[in-house]
């Protein structure tokens, strides 16, 4: 198999360029991949010292795309910045796949109009996959749309259970709508046509879970609209940040024995951090599009940067854009 070729949105994100070049420099020595940084070359020249600089390749990009500006906007000028340069990369097949810590809402406009959709597939959804206890859970959508309809829920679960077999190599993935409630009875109408949908999809579907079930395992894909998915997910990072800031310090301003255990006890503190840490996981990638294309973080540190440029490679390893259209033919020619 060829290097996969990566392009990364050098300018996009809240610490760009400097920890986005960081991560990628990062990346090219733990991954084996092509690394193509857009970007405005001469932010990014300098940015590029150590043995590792001529590892990666600089693709000019004279402008970027500001964290705030509306989705639509960002297409008027998507030739000219970093982040449509790099979408299109992919369009032209001068990159299999793209990583952005930007505007993702632009980012997501782009795309759609550069790469569209997978045939059969509405829309495309954030897939993000969670550190439950029993191994990992995918939920999606994480945010991409707000407002759903009951076969864009029944297409995400195809999707995800494409993403869960090809990437993270269940033979089977159990696929569930996210719920008030266990029973198939419980929810409202988009959650109830979802599930009926489901049913009858080419997936394993084992009905509905609860938000309490997110962190055990009990499916391995699970799916949302957007707007639930994007609280759940924010909610369920926070809860872990301010988890951790609290066992830190109750840990530390305890006595000299308290103190002493804690020191005994830091190698599997260090270890339990790092399985919940969203960094690890680095980015989340846009099911459903006719191309690879990885969002992270706008706060994205260089190591989660050096992992989503992991994800990318991944994605494109797997194949998991031709998987998902594998999926979804034969439901298609059913329907």
């Amino acid at each position: 198999m060829s290097r996969a070729r990566i392009a990364v949105d050098a300018m996009g994100g809240d610490h760009a360029p400097a920890e986005i070049v960081a991560g990628a420099l990062l990346a090219s020595e733990a991954f084996d991949a092509q690394i193509l940084l857009v970007g405005d070359e001469e932010a990014v020249r300098p940015l590029l010292r150590g043995p590792r600089g001529d590892r990666v390749q600089i693709v000019h990009a004279p402008e970027s795309v500001p964290m705030d500006l509306a989705a639509s906007a960002s297409l008027r000028s998507c030739e000219r910045t970093s982040l449509g340069i790099a979408v299109n990369l992919v369009k032209q097949g001068e990159a299999d796949a793209v990583v952005s810590a930007g505007n993702s809402g632009a980012f997501l406009a782009i795309a759609l109009i550069k790469l569209r959709t997978i045939e059969g597939i509405s829309r495309p959804a954030i897939a993000t996959v969670w550190p439950a206890l029993n191994g990992p859970t995918v939920l999606l959508d994480s945010g991409a749309n707000v407002d759903c309809r009951p076969e864009w829920l029944e297409q995400f679960g195809i999707m995800g259970s494409a993403y869960a077999k090809a990437v993270l190599h269940i033979a089977t993935p159990r696929v569930a709508v996210l719920s008030v409630g266990e029973e198939r009875s419980k929810g409202n109408q988009q959650v109830l046509e979802a599930a009926r949908l489901l049913e009858a999809a080419p997936v394993a579907f084992i009905g509905n879970v609860e938000g309490r079930d997110l962190f055990h395992n009990i499916a391995d894909v699970i799916v949302a609209d957007g707007f639930v998915g994007n609280v759940v997910l924010k909610t369920g990072e926070g809860m872990i940040a301010d988890l951790a800031t609290v066992m830190r310090d109750s840990l530390l301003a305890g006595n000299l024995l308290t103190k002493l255990g804690t020191a005994l006890l830091a190698p599997a503190l260090r270890q339990l951090g790092k399985r919940f840490d969203y960094e690890t996981y680095g980015g989340a990638p846009f099911l459903g599009l006719r191309g690879n294309c990885i969002v992270t973080h706008g706060r994205a540190s260089r190591k989660a940067i050096k992992h989503a440029i992991g994800a990318a490679v991944q994605e494109v390893q797997h194949d998991v854009v031709g998987k998902i259209t594998d999926l979804i033919a034969p439901h298609l020619a059913a329907t």
